[in-house]
C-alpha cells in the first residue's frame, strides 16, 4: 500500500574523499531508527491505523496467541513464495502475521510495518478466540457494578408485571437473570463510551469514572460456583485507551509485558514509611476501599466484624462515610463485599464479614503487629501498585513509541476525554515456562529467525552508509597565497589553484580538520588559520577565525558548502586584510555626470561599480569619485526611475549600512555647479522640455508680490521636491530668501492647503501626481521629528475655520493642548482634545494627558478638536444616562411628556424614536428621554449604576422600587442596541467606551437575566389584519443551543399553542421585512462528514437581544406573509428616496463636468483619501 521502505539502494560515499572542484553529493534514504532503551518495537501508524496497532500489540503481547501462531508451518500455512502460484493454497494473512510478529521481537528498528499485512486483509473467518464482554459505562461507577447488574441481580415479575408460563398456560411469579456458563482463557471487555442523546438528536462520549480492577473474580457471575477461586480469577494484561471524542481521536494500548520482553527502567518514587494515614488522606491516596477494610479487619482479634460496624469503623478511620466517599463508585458496601469474594467472606445471611486467611493475609497481620506505623503507609497504597515482588512490567504503545509506566498510571484512563476502551484479561492459572522468560527467539520459527538475522544484519550495513553519507558534507577552502587584495575584497590569481574542495565528516574536530588541510596542501609552511568567508559581489570577504580544535564542526555551526579561508591570520600579499561584518564590502552602483577634456561637466549620465566598506561614511562617495560637494540621492533599486531619496547633509557622517545600502543599489551623485540640471528621465538624460503631462504647478501664496500667480515646473515621478520649489522660486522671480524659509502645500480641489511637504521626499513618497497644484508658502516645512497638525474648536467644524500648528513628535498632550488654547484664546482649563476619525466626526477623546502624541500614532495632517469639558480621572467613565420607555407599556411610573431641563445630548434633543421591534399598525414606538450625566468608575457593577442614574433630579419624577426594575441597553443610532444584563458584573468587563450612553427600560417585575438568556419581544398577529398585538417580552434561555426549533418551541409554550400550529418570524425594520424562521438543510462538509449545527446568531437571521419576532396562528392563517399595511408604505417610501438620490446623484454629475476647476463648495472640506485599517476584535 506504501510501499517498501527499503527497496531502493542507498548510496555508497566514500568517508574521506579530496579533489578539485565540486562533487554532486546524493542524499541516501534514512533507514529505520534502531529501537529506543525499552527494546521494544511499536508499529507506524499508515493513518488512521491506530486502533489496529493497539490491537496488533495486544496479540503480540499474549504468548499463548503468539505461540499458537508461530506453531503453524508450511503444512497449514504454504509459502509466501508460492502466493503467486494458483495452484497453491496460500494463506498469506497469518504468514504475514508470523513475519510482523517476528520483526517485533527480533527485528532491531523503532517501529515495525504493517503495510504487507494491510495489502493482504480480506479474510472471511468467523473463528474468535477471545469471548466479547459488551458492558455499560453510563450510569455505573465500574465494571464490577456492571457484571453484577448483568448476571447477578435479578428481574422479578409480580404483582402487575407478571410472566406468562407457557407450560401451565396462565400469569405466574417469575424471575429472569442471566450467568456465564464457561470462561474462556482470556477474556476481552469492551466499554460502551460511545451513545446517542436523543435530546440532542447527536453522538457523544461518555467520559465519566468507570473503574476495572487488575485482578478481577468471576466466580459470583457463573453459573457454577463449585470450583476453585483461582479458576474464576483474571488477570489485567492489556487496556486500549481512546483519547478524543465522538467524532474523531487516536488510539494507544497499555500492555503488560508478561514475558518480560522488553527493558522496564523506570525511576521509582520511593514511599515514606513515616507518613500516616491521616496525612496520606489529606494528600488523596487512599482512594482505594479494599486496602483500608483490609487494614480494619486485620486489626479485629477475631479477623469477624458486623457489616455495620465495619462502616463505623471506616468512618471513624478515615473521618467520612462509605456512601459519601466510596458508594458513587464502587456501590454499596455489603454489593462490594460480595464483589472481592477473593478476600471477604460473607456470611449466609450477610450480617457479618471476615477475611479469607491465606498466606498474604497471614504475612500482612504479622507485619500489622510488629511496626504499625509501616503498615499503615502500605495499607494506605492500592492494591498490586507497589507489589515488589512481581513487579510487573507495563508498557504504554503508541503506534512507533513506546514508554515505560507504572501499574498505577492505569487510573489515569479510569474518566476524561483520554480514556479505556477494551480491556484484555488472562487467566490467572496461566504460567510461562521459565525459558521464555527475557527469551524474544523462544518458539520462533527456524526460517523467520533466519530471516530476522539477516534483515538485522542488513540494516547495520544501511545504517553505517546512511550514517557517513549523511554526516559528511563539502567545505570550499580558499588558499590564501593564491589570492590578492584590491577593491575592497579578495580575488583569486588563479581559479583553478585558489579553490579546493574537501569532503569532510561534521562530527570530526577543528583539530581534524587543520590536519587534514595539512595534508592537502602539502606545500604549506608556517602557522595555518581557518576562516570562515563568504563570496560577496564585490568579491571574497573574511569574516571569523575558527578556534578550539577539541570542537567538533557540528559544534561550531558549519554548514555544508561552507567557504574557508586558509591563511596565516594576518595579511595577503603583503596587505593587512580587514575582517568582520563590520567592514563588509558593498559593490553599489554610483550614478553621476561624465567628464569631458580639461574637467568639463558633459550632460551625460554614466553608472559605474564602486565597492565600499558598510562601515564608511556616505560622504565618502565624493573623495572616491574626485568631487567636491554636491547632493547625494540613494536608491535601492536597479532602475534609475524610482525609489530615490535624498540624503540631507547632515546625514553624510552616517555609515552606507545606517542609511540601509546593500549590494547594487544606487547611488546618485549630483555637482553643486550643476543644479540647473536635477531632473532624469528613464533614459538618464536631463530634461530639455516640458509636456503637458511631466509638470507640477506652483502657486505663489506668499505675501511677495511676483509678475506670475503660478508657473508649470517640469516633473517625473522621481523628481525632489526640494528642485521644484527652488526653480518656482526662480520661475516666480521671488526674494532669493524665501529659498530658506519656504515650503510646498499639496491644494486640494476644494482649495484648501494640506500639509506642507518635506523637501527631501520625491513626488512619488509624497503620492502626488502629474499635474498636482502646490502652494508656495512662507514658512518651513516641519523636520522628520515635527508634526504639521490642524485645530479647530468644537465638534462642528466649519470651512475656513481650522487652524494650523507645528509640534515636535515626541510633545505630550498636555503641553500640546496649552499651546492649542494659547493660539486659539480661549482662557480656562475645563478643555480636552479628541482626534477627528474618519467620518469627520469628533472620536475617542485623548485621555493619556502625559502621553506623546508619537506614542498615540498621531500623524502631521490629523485634525485635532478642541472639546469643552474635562474629562474623569484615569478609570472612570462620563456616562449620559437616557429614560427608554416603548409606546404602549404601562407601569406604576410616570413617563416624560417633555425633554428634561437637562443639557442637551450630543447632537440635538432625541424624540420619539421607532425601536427596532415595532411593526404593524401598532408599531412600538420608543421614546428616549435625556435625564442627565454620570460620573462612575469602571469598577463599578452595573447595579450600582443603576443606583446611581436613580439619584439623578430628573429621575425624581418616576417610580422605580429598586434597580432591579431596570433594563439596562447600550445607544447607538439613537435606539437600544445592547442589552447590559448582569447586575452584579463590572463596567469594565462590559467595554464600554468614553462614548457610550446608556438608557434605562422600566420592568414590571424584577429581573436578573443569566448569561445564555436571550430578551427578545415577540408579537402575534391578528387575525384576519394584516397587523399585530402589543409586544410581549419573552425570555428565550439558549444553553440547549440557538436552533430554531428550540425557540419555537419556547415560543410555543409562551402563546400555550402546539409548536406544529404556530409559525414565527424575524422583523428587520430597517428593510421592512420579515424573514420566517425555520430549520434549514443542514450542510455537510465533504472532508470530515460533520453535520453543521444551524446557530440563528448566525446569517441570515443574526438573532440578538431586542428583536422582534412575529407570531402566526396557524388555525386562522396559514400564508406565508408576515408583512403588514406599514411595511408596504415604508417600502414604497424607500423606494421613493432612493430613487430621488440617484437623480440627485445624476444631477451632480452633470455639475461637476462643468464646473470651473478652484471653485469653493460650502459643503464639508474634503480631505486626501487615505487607506482605512480596521481592527475586528473577539467578541462574545
Amino acid at each position: 500500500m506504501f510501499g517498501d521502505l527499503f527497496e531502493e539502494d542507498y548510496p555508497s560515499v566514500p568517508y574521506n574523499q579530496y579533489g578539485k572542484g565540486k562533487k554532486l553529493k546524493t542524499k541516501a534514504l534514512e533507514p529505520p531508527a534502531p529501537r529506543e532503551f525499552t527494546n521494544l518495537s511499536g508499529i507506524r501508524n499508515q493513518g488512521g491505523t491506530c486502533y489496529l496497532n493497539s490491537l496488533l500489540q495486544t496479540l503480540h503481547f499474549t504468548p499463548e496467541f503468539r505461540e499458537a501462531l508461530f506453531s503453524l508451518g508450511p503444512e497449514e500455512l504454504g509459502s509466501l513464495e508460492d502466493k503467486d502460484n494458483p495452484d497453491a493454497k496460500v494463506r498469506i494473512i497469518p504468514l504475514q502475521l508470523q513475519r510482523l510478529f517476528a520483526q517485533l521481537l527480533l527485528l532491531d528498528q523503532e517501529a515495525a510495518s504493517t503495510a504487507d499485512l494491510t495489502d493482504s486483509f480480506g479474510w472471511t473467518s468467523n473463528e474468535e478466540d477471545f469471548l466479547d464482554l459488551t458492558v455499560a459505562v453510563k450510569n455505573v461507577s465500574g465494571l464490577e457494578e456492571a457484571l453484577w447488574n448483568m448476571y447477578v441481580e435479578e428481574e422479578v415479575f409480580d404483582c402487575d408485571n407478571l410472566y406468562h408460563c407457557g407450560t401451565c398456560d396462565r400469569l405466574v411469579k417469575a424471575a429472569k437473570s442471566a450467568k456465564l456458563r464457561k470462561l474462556p482463557p482470556f477474556l476481552t471487555v469492551s466499554l460502551l463510551r460511545f451513545n446517542f442523546d436523543f435530546v440532542k438528536c447527536e453522538r457523544y462520549k461518555e467520559t465519566s469514572c468507570y473503574t476495572f480492577p487488575l485482578r478481577i473474580n468471576l466466580k459470583p457471575f457463573c453459573e457454577q460456583s463449585e470450583l476453585d477461586d483461582m479458576d474464576y480469577t483474571y488477570d489485567l494484561f492489556s487496556v486500549i485507551v481512546h483519547k478524543g471524542g465522538c467524532y474523531g481521536g487516536h488510539y494507544h494500548v497499555y500492555i503488560k509485558d508478561v514475558d518480560r520482553l522488553g527493558n522496564w527502567q523506570f525511576q521509582e518514587k520511593k514511599s515514606k514509611s513515616d507518613v500516616n494515614l491521616k496525612d496520606r488522606q489529606n494528600e488523596g491516596e487512599i482512594d482505594d476501599p479494599l486496602m483500608i477494610l483490609k487494614a480494619i479487619l486485620l486489626q479485629e482479634e477475631s479477623n469477624l466484624i458486623p457489616v455495620d460496624q465495619l462502616g463505623q469503623k471506616l468512618l471513624k478511620k478515615i473521618g467520612i462515610s462509605w456512601n459519601k466517599k466510596y458508594r458513587k463508585q464502587h456501590g454499596p458496601l455489603r454489593k462490594f463485599l460480595e464483589l472481592h469474594s477473593q478476600l471477604f467472606l460473607l456470611s449466609s445471611d450477610g450480617s457479618t464479614v471476615s477475611l479469607l486467611k491465606n498466606c498474604s493475609l497471614q504475612a500482612e497481620l504479622s507485619f500489622q503487629r510488629n511496626d504499625p506505623e509501616v503498615f499503615k503507609t502500605l495499607t494506605s497504597e492500592s492494591p498490586g501498585l507497589n507489589d515488589r515482588t512481581s513487579c510487573p512490567h507495563w508498557f504504554d504503545i503508541n503506534d512507533s513509541k513506546v514508554q515505560p509506566i507504572q501499574e498505577k498510571d492505569i487510573e489515569q484512563q479510569f474518566q476524561g476525554k483520554e480514556s479505556a476502551y477494551m480491556l484484555f484479561y488472562r487467566k490467572s492459572q496461566l504460567q510461562r515456562p521459565p525459558e521464555a522468560r527475557a527469551n524474544p527467539r523462544y518458539r520462533v520459527p527456524c526460517h523467520l529467525l533466519n530471516e530476522m538475522d539477516a534483515a538485522n544484519i542488513e540494516l547495520q550495513r544501511k545504517r553505517a552508509e546512511y550514517d557517513s553519507t549523511n554526516n559528511d558534507f563539502e567545505l570550499h577552502l580558499h588558499v590564501g597565497p593564491h589570492y590578492h587584495f584590491f577593491n575592497g575584497a579578495l580575488h583569486p590569481v588563479s581559479q583553478t589553484e585558489s579553490v579546493w574542495d574537501l569532503t569532510f565528516d561534521k562530527r570530526k574536530t577543528l583539530g581534524d580538520l587543520r590536519q587534514s588541510v595539512f595534508q592537502l596542501l602539502d606545500f604549506w609552511e608556517g602557522d595555518m588559520v581557518l576562516s570562515i568567508a563568504k563570496c560577496l559581489p564585490a568579491g571574497l570577504h573574511v569574516y571569523q577565525t575558527l578556534d578550539g580544535d577539541d570542537l567538533t564542526l557540528c559544534e561550531m555551526e558549519i554548514a555544508d558548502e561552507e567557504d574557508i579561508f586558509v591563511w596565516n591570520g594576518v595579511e595577503v600579499g603583503g596587505i593587512q586584510i580587514p575582517t568582520g561584518s563590520d567592514c563588509e564590502p558593498l559593490l553599489l552602483n554610483v550614478l553621476h555626470l561624465a567628464t569631458r577634456g580639461e574637467g568639463e561637466k558633459c550632460q551625460q549620465l554614466t553608472e559605474s561599480p564602486q565597492v565600499f566598506p558598510s562601515n564608511a561614511e556616505v560622504g565618502s562617495v565624493f573623495t572616491a569619485l574626485a568631487i567636491p560637494v554636491g547632493a547625494i540621492f540613494l536608491s535601492s533599486t536597479e532602475c534609475t526611475n524610482e525609489g530615490w531619496t535624498a540624503i540631507p547633509q547632515e546625514d553624510w557622517r552616517k555609515t552606507f549600512r545606517e542609511q540601509g545600502l546593500t549590494n547594487g543599489s544606487l547611488v546618485l551623485i549630483q555637482d553643486s555647479s550643476n543644479s540647473n540640471n536635477s531632473l532624469l528621465t528613464k533614459e538618464g538624460e536631463w530634461i530639455t522640455t516640458v509636456n503637458e503631462t511631466n509638470w507640477i504647478q506652483v502657486k505663489n501664496l506668499c505675501q511677495s508680490e511676483s509678475e506670475e500667480e503660478h508657473v508649470k515646473i517640469p516633473a517625473t515621478a522621481n523628481t525632489v521636491v526640494f528642485d521644484i520649489r527652488i526653480k518656482a522660486i526662480k520661475e516666480l522671480k521671488l526674494m532669493k530668501e524665501l529659498a530658506e524659509n519656504s515650503c510646498l502645500r499639496p491644494i486640494d480641489r476644494d482649495g484648501k492647503l494640506l500639509c506642507p511637504v518635506p523637501d527631501n521626499c520625491t513626488l512619488k513618497e509624497a503620492e502626488l501626481r502629474m499635474g498636482s497644484s502646490l502652494g508656495l508658502c512662507p514658512g518651513k516645512a516641519p523636520t522628520s521629528s515635527q508634526l504639521f497638525l490642524f485645530f479647530a474648536v468644537g465638534s462642528d467644524i466649519q470651512p475656513g475655520t481650522e487652524m494650523e500648528i507645528i509640534v515636535e513628535e515626541t510633545i505630550t498632550v498636555r503641553d500640546c493642548l496649552k499651546i492649542m488654547l494659547e493660539k486659539s484664546g480661549l482662557p480656562g482649563d475645563t478643555w480636552h482634545l479628541r482626534k477627528m476619525d474618519w467620518c469627520y466626526e469628533a472620536g475617542e477623546p485623548l485621555c493619556e494627558e502625559d502621553a506623546t502624541l508619537k506614542e498615540l500614532m498621531i500623524c502631521s495632517g490629523d485634525t485635532l478638536l478642541l472639546i469643552e469639558g474635562q474629562l474623569p480621572p484615569p478609570g472612570f467613565l462620563k456616562v449620559p444616562i437616557w429614560w427608554y420607555q416603548p409606546r404602549g407599556c404601562t407601569g406604576p411610573w410616570r413617563s416624560h411628556q417633555d425633554q428634561t431641563n437637562g443639557p442637551p445630548p450630543p447632537g440635538g434633543a432625541w424624540g420619539a424614536t421607532a425601536t427596532q421591534g415595532a411593526p404593524g399598525d401598532t408599531y412600538a414606538e420608543a421614546s428616549l428621554c435625556y435625564l442627565g450625566d454620570i460620573e462612575i468608575s469602571e469598577d463599578a457593577t452595573l447595579a450600582e449604576l443603576k443606583s446611581q442614574a436613580m439619584t439623578l433630579p430628573s429621575f425624581s419624577e418616576f417610580v422605580i422600587p429598586s434597580p432591579t426594575f431596570l433594563r439596562a441597553w447600550t445607544v447607538e443610532s439613537r435606539r437600544p442596541s445592547r442589552l447590559l444584563r448582569i447586575n452584579q458584573q463590572q463596567l469594565r468587563e462590559y467595554k464600554l467606551g468614553r462614548r457610550t450612553e446608556i438608557c434605562l427600560e422600566p420592568l414590571q417585575k424584577e429581573e436578573n437575566l443569566g448569561p445564555q438568556d436571550v430578551l427578545l419581544r415577540t408579537q402575534r398577529r391578528l387575525p384576519g389584519e394584516r397587523a399585530y398585538g402589543p409586544p410581549v417580552d419573552l425570555v428565550w434561555d439558549t444553553a440547549r443551543g440557538w436552533t430554531a426549533g428550540a425557540l419555537q418551541r419556547q415560543v410555543a409554550d409562551c402563546c400555550s399553542l402546539p409548536v406544529e400550529k404556530i409559525e414565527i418570524a424575524k422583523y428587520f425594520p430597517e428593510k421592512f421585512e420579515w424573514l420566517p424562521v425555520s430549520s434549514w438543510s443542514q450542510q455537510t462538509s465533504k472532508r470530515k462528514k460533520k453535520k453543521k449545527q444551524e446557530n440563528l446568531q448566525g446569517a441570515p437571521y443574526y438573532l440578538k437581544d431586542g428583536d422582534t419576532i412575529g407570531i402566526k396562528n396557524l388555525l386562522f392563517e396559514d400564508d406565508g406573509d408576515f408583512s403588514t399595511v406599514r411595511d408596504d408604505a415604508g417600502k414604497e417610501k424607500q423606494k421613493q428616496l432612493a430613487l430621488g438620490r440617484k437623480k440627485s446623484q445624476e444631477a451632480l454629475c452633470g455639475q461637476s463636468s462643468s464646473a470651473v476647476s478652484g471653485a469653493e463648495s460650502p459643503g464639508r472640506p474634503q480631505r486626501p483619501e487615505a487607506s482605512l485599517s480596521i481592527h475586528v476584535g473577539s467578541f462574545r
